[in-house]
This record gives C-alpha cells, structure tokens and sequence, in this order.
C-alpha cells in the first residue's frame, strides 16, 4: 500500500510539472519586469525537517540577506546564517555561517562555526560494495531477532565533530579566482551508547547491549587502527584556483563552475603518521534549455589523496571551498548520493557525478516577497578511485570465529569499482532567489546500497 500510494504522489508531481510547462509560454509573456530586492531581508522558519538517514529534524533557522541599493540583485552583499536542531534519530546541528563579498573590497569572506554531535553515524566498512551490507542486521521494523534482526546499531558509532572554517577568494583576473583557507576539525569518535540511547524507553523499544556493531568488528580485526578509532585534532590549510561564469549563484540557468585545490591536514602526536596532502577537482556546468525557467544542470568531481595517511573519518569529510550545506560527507546521503545509505562509499579516493533538469514551473508573490515552484529529476553516481588494501589472510587471524567473513567482505574486484548509482525527484520553494527549501526523494539502483525507498531529504538549498 505504502508503495502503491509512493508511486501516485510521483505521477501527479510529474503531471502537475507537464501541465504547468504547458503554460510556459504564457506564463512568461504576461511576466512583468523583473522586481529588486534592496536592504534587509529576515527568513526564519522552525527547523523541522527530515532526512533517510538522519530522522525528523526539529529546530530552528534563520537567514538573513542584506541587498544594499539593490544593484547587485538577485546576489546579495552580506548573509548571516544561523542553526539549531536535533533530529529524532540523535544528530544535533549548531551553525553560525557567514558570507560576504563586500566586508574586504574585491575579495569574498566566509566563516563557518559548527558543532554537530552524532549519537549513531552510520558506518558501513571500507571499500562500498567490498563491505557488505545486510539489511536484515539493522532493521528492526521488519525483522525479528529470530530473522535474524540485530542491532539498529549494528552499522553506527558516536561521532562528535567540531568545525571551524575560514574561507577568502580574491580575482586573479576577471572570472578566475584565487581561494585560501584555514580551519579546524576536531573528532570525538567511540562505539555507540546504548546505554545514553536506552535512557527512558520500554523494554521492546531498547538496543541490545550485547551486540558488537561493525565499527568495534573492525577495531576487532585491526582494519581500524588504534590511533584512529577515538579521532583526534587536525588543523588544515587550503589553497586552489576558481573559474566561475555562472549568472547566480543559488541556481544558476546558466554559466560554468570549475576549481582545483590542495588540502593539507595536520596532525600531532600519536596520530602523526596521519599528516596529509589531498587534491579536489569540480566541474559544474549550467546548460539553459528554455529562458530561466529550464536547465539541464551537472557536475563531476573527484577527491584524492596525494600523500601521506588518512584517519577513516577524515575520509568521511568532502572538502569543498564553500560551505553551503552543514556537511559534505562522501559518499552516500542526502548531501552527495541521494538515495544511497549515508557513508556507504568509504574509500581514500572517490569521484561522483549529480545530473538534474532543473525546472520553474510557478513564479509568484506574497507580500513584497518573491518565490517561484521548482521540481528537479536528478540521478547521482559514486564510484571508488583509491581503495583500502585488504590483507585476507591478517582479517581472518584475528576475527571472531562465531563470525563468516563472507557476511562482512568481498574481495573481487569487480565489486570494488562497480558504480553506486541512485535517482530521484526533487521540489523546491525558493524565496527572492536565494532562500530555497528543497525536498529530495531518491532511491538505489543496487539492493547493497539501501533497501528503503522512504529515501527524503528536507534541505535548504539546491545541492550544487
């Protein structure tokens, strides 16, 4: 029933999207001169959202733009942004981001603070489809401990992090940028509390505290290292170059944006040998198809590690020279590969690509406000470029003995560079451009990268 119902709400989203665009024509000739903003503008909205992997988000959020004289229009000269939340599957979100290109003449400033406690991350092993996924292990709703049910917590640790960025990007000449950056991740990591969880609920709602998830599994085995497993503190540096032609930047109808930089990652002490230097490429490219109200939008990226060691949960992190979404974690989830289970593609190097048509079906005001209707088909692909070496022999020396290896590992590989490929629908509701409220449905192609089609995201923002 639930997926007979799932399949009506899709046709009539693309119905409605037919039939809007059959009064395109219309719609434009009778659109009147564009309208500007100027001064101050204040967006704030309870936070209440929803994410696949993360729960129901409930909080609250604020933007505000500042505009000038309206000259610059639909860009604007300052924003402040500012979260709080917790969602129901225990993943707090505490963000300050600031962006401006006009606080330093000729030169564009964001900083970002925030502090995102996460009682269950999900991790599903190293190598995406060399690590096996069961989703029998995990999912409580329809299986029993007798089907063979263990632990909501069997693919999660406790994963505490704290950020600190601070981003600058000045003109090398005309649309190519230079970009420097500093900043700060420090990762609290350890198994998850079931005890913290269990806290207040009834006796068929608790985890079982006698289950070992994957993450002590792999500490188990000496995959995860024992200067790796608590996290640690790691400052970086970042530099690189940007070409940017895009028109706007919340949703660009067309125009190219492209860069290439360098991240060096510290770290001290015990954890010294993880030093390193990784290299990021983007390529985004805006095609117009019908004025601004259609676009074909898509980009391809890759993050690679040049030198040195990586903790596994720094190759979580996607580093990007603009923050505009709380977290990029590669691959898999709401903010790289929709559809697909958050952190499914845990590899020292990776590429991805999301393809979307971008449509405007509905332009309209309220107020002194103007917002349009979108919707936005997309399909995203991941693949692995730098995999975790497996030693057999050396995980089977020390493994569990009650556990097969063939339950947690495949060594082909053919299974190490198959593509994780996902597609979906999205809607958006944008304010004056630039406060946009998406809502993302996504599911997999491959049973391996999540079993749910109750894949949706609730975000603010276009993801690229």
């Amino acid at each position: 029933m639930k997926s007979n119902l799932k399949s009506i709400i899709l046709f009539c989203l693309l119905m409605f999207v037919y039939f809007s665009y059959a009064q395109t024509d219309t719609l434009v000739k009778k659109e009147e001169k564009k309208k500007i903003k100027t001064g101050w503008t204040f967006g704030a909205l309870p936070s209440i959202a929803y994410d696949a992997d993360l729960g129901f988000q409930l909080g609250a959020l604020a933007n505000v733009y500042y505009y000038g004289d309206g000259s610059t229009y639909p860009e604007y000269l300052h924003s402040f942004y500012i979260e709080a939340a917790y969602t129901t599957k225990n993943y707090g979100l505490f963000r300050f981001f600031y962006d401006s290109k006009h606080l330093i003449p000729k030169h564009r400033l964001t900083v970002d603070a925030s502090f995102l406690p996460d009682a269950m991350c999900d991790f599903f092993g190293y190598n995406g489809y060399q690590s096996v996924y069961n989703d029998t292990w995990r999912n409580s709703k329809k299986y029993t401990v007798d089907e063979g049910y263990k632990s909501r917590a069997f693919y999660k640790y406790k994963r505490d992090l704290f950020r600190f960025a601070a981003d600058m990007q000045g003109t090398i000449y005309k649309k190519l940028k230079w970009n420097a950056g500093i900043g700060i991740l420090h990762y609290n990591i350890n198994e998850v509390n079931i005890d913290m969880l269990n806290k207040g609920k009834k006796p068929e709602k608790m985890l079982p505290d006698t289950v070992q998830g994957l993450y002590e599994k792999y500490i188990d085995c000496g995959i995860i290292k024992k200067d790796e497993k608590n996290g640690g503190l790691h400052p970086y540096l970042r530099g690189g170059i940007t070409y940017d032609s895009r028109n706007k930047e919340a949703n660009p109808s067309k125009g190219i944006y492209a860069d290439i930089f360098l991240t060096y990652t510290a770290a001290f002490q015990d954890q010294k040998e993880y030093n390193n230097l990784k290299l990021n490429l983007n390529f985004r490219h805006y095609v117009p198809i019908y004025k601004d109200y259609i676009a074909l939008a898509y980009r391809v990226g890759t993050q690679l590690l040049l030198a040195g060691e990586s903790p596994f949960y720094v190759n979580n992190y996607m580093n990007t020279l603009y923050i505009q979404r709380v977290l990029y974690e590669g691959l898999g989830g709401g903010n790289s590969l929709r559809g697909i289970l958050r952190n499914r593609i845990l590899a020292k190097g990776f590429a991805f690509s999301n393809i979307e048509l971008r449509l405007k079906v509905w332009k309209f005001d309220i107020g002194k406000q103007h917002f349009y209707l979108g919707f936005n088909p997309f399909v995203d692909i991941g693949i692995i470029t730098q995999a975790y070496q497996w030693d057999k022999k050396e995980i089977m020396a020390v493994k569990d003995p009650e556990d097969n290896i063939d339950d947690y590992f495949k060594f082909k590989t053919s299974d190490l560079y198959r593509p994780h490929v996902s597609a979906g629908m999205g809607l958006k509701i944008a304010m004056n451009e630039n406060f946009i409220l998406s809502v993302d449905w996504a599911f997999p192609f491959d049973k391996q990268d999540g079993a749910s089609l109750t894949n949706f995201y609730v975000k603010i923002g276009y993801l690229f």
